[in-house]
């Protein structure tokens, strides 16, 4: 079976998470989204355990639906054409923050366990070390291999992934307080890891120029903390619909059941580029260096992003690609596809009136985005959706990149360009001279492109997905 898995998510009991971000909110916008396997998250808090185990009922081989009378409830605000099974399965995600080597480390690790009865075991383990209580993402004096380690001792079938780790304050490579390699965090049980998310500001073109990442797989995740956030990042698998299926996809890394990732791209991260939010600063690693990495404005040093974390640690140039590398597809949401054309927020009234309008009409928000034909979209009554469609697919839109907490800026087309379109008398037979994806970067982005990573993605399973056309996207 083919099918969307977002592995990270949290809870409305996590700290700067939206008040609805329950299983209910969960469970429809999974839907909408088209993602059929997705995580709990915060399993460690009592209050959200406590709810997981009154609305939740075992399905599949360690995983879990909603109750039935709480589904049907649910399903009457999902349209007929975005209806799909939804299957959740228990993770969490640990904040680590501890001294090692002389220096303060904070990491953020995800942990996925098979049943409750684990879970609980787990979470007795962790109340005895510090505070689960106060937060759905619990903050432990705990080393990482030691985290490692309770989670191999409490269940052969637990794992554990190092989350977003690039990302400069909280994670095992990030340039504030993580590591420079995995050995050095992980240590004796380095060998018991087998994957690594990588996070909204990287993609795995930039984790292949790594060598030390070679043999692990590369997972991507949302993180939300509200309902639409979910699915922003996601992984694609080929296999049975079962945690022990899934466990092994990830283990082995075999790209006929571990198929690839769907890829915010990482320019639009909060910290792809380095710089100083307060003090307006945006660089580019190269002009960083030639700062000395401190901030000309308040002469306090940078706050390194992604790109030059990266940078630092790469053993191979850009473009060059480890033995064993998936696909991974870029992808915007359909609110801020919508939000630009209508120049408007992603969440005003109207981008989600009309989101709703094509969901409705077109299936789930994933088959609209990377599957459905685009002649088809030109009929959605919505101008220069199907032409802005087409551009995300094909990576042709500019991006002023994220830097120290702030998400960067994209544009799919210039406000003159779109002006000149409106007023054509067909808007859909553009002729689109661009040459690529053309990103605020100083030419930087370019150097990351691989063969496997430009092809096209596959049609993802929807109820009422379109009949076959020449246009159709095949990645399943």
């Amino acid at each position: 079976m083919k099918f969307v898995a977002d592995l990270h998510v949290h809870s409305k009991f996590s700290r700067a998470t939206a008040k609805n971000l329950d299983l209910e909110n969960i469970y429809i916008t999974a839907q909408l989204k088209g993602i059929t396997v997705v995580a709990t998250g915060d399993f460690t808090h009592p209050g959200w355990f406590s709810e997981l185990r009154d609305k939740l009922i075992p399905a599949e081989d360690g995983l879990f639906c909603l109750r039935k009378e709480i589904a049907a409830s649910c399903n009457r605000k999902v349209f007929g054409s975005c209806r799909r099974e939804v299957r959740f399965i228990l993770g969490t995600e640990i904040c680590n923050v501890y001294k090692k080597e002389g220096f303060t480390r904070k990491n953020h690790n995800l942990v996925f366990v098979p049943d409750f009865e684990t879970a609980e075991r787990f979470n007795r383990r962790l109340d005895a070390i510090g505070n689960i209580q106060s937060d759905g993402r619990p903050i432990l004096g705990l080393d990482s291999r030691n985290l490692l380690e309770i989670v191999l001792e409490i269940s052969h079938s637990a794992f554990l992934i190092p989350a977003h780790i690039w990302t400069p304050w909280f994670s095992m490579l990030g340039s504030k307080s993580g590591f420079d390699t995995v050995d050095s965090c992980f240590g004796d049980l380095t060998s018991h890891l087998f994957a690594v998310e990588t996070g909204l500001s990287s993609d795995p073109g930039m984790n292949w120029r790594v060598s030390g990442l070679d043999g692990l797989t590369l997972v991507s995740n949302s993180d939300a903390h509200s309902p639409s956030k979910l699915g922003r990042e996601a992984n694609l698998f080929d296999t049975d619909l079962s945690y022990s299926a899934i466990y092994t996809a990830l283990k082995s890394g075999d790209p006929l059941k571990f198929l690839g990732t769907i890829e915010f791209f990482p320019e639009a991260g909060k910290y792809h580029f380095d710089g100083h939010r307060k003090c307006g600063i945006c660089f580019s690693p190269e002009k960083s260096r030639q700062h000395q990495d401190v901030c000309p404005v308040c002469s306090k040093p940078l706050t390194l992003g992604v790109l030059h974390r990266v940078e630092e640690l790469a053993d191979r140039s850009g473009g060059q690609c480890p033995d064993r590398t998936h696909q991974f597809y870029y992808m915007l949401s359909l609110s801020d596809i919508l939000g630009e054309l209508f120049s408007m927020g992603p969440g005003a009234k109207r981008v989600q009136r009309v989101r709703e309008n094509l969901l409705e009409k077109f299936g789930c928000e994933f088959n609209i985005l990377q599957h459905h034909p685009i002649e088809t979209l030109k009929s959605a009554g919505v101008p220069l959706l199907a032409e802005a469609v087409r551009r995300v697919r094909k990576n042709k839109i500019q991006i002023s990149p994220g830097f120290d907490g702030e998400y960067g800026r994209f544009k799919i087309f210039s406000t003159d360009e779109k002006e000149a379109l409106l007023g054509q008398k067909s808007i859909f037979t553009f002729s689109d001279t661009s040459t690529g994806l053309s990103r605020k970067t100083e030419g930087i982005a370019s150097a990351f492109l691989c063969k496997t990573q430009i092809s096209d993605p596959p049609a993802l399973q929807c109820v009422a997905s379109a009949a076959p056309h020449p246009d159709q996207r095949k990645i399943f």
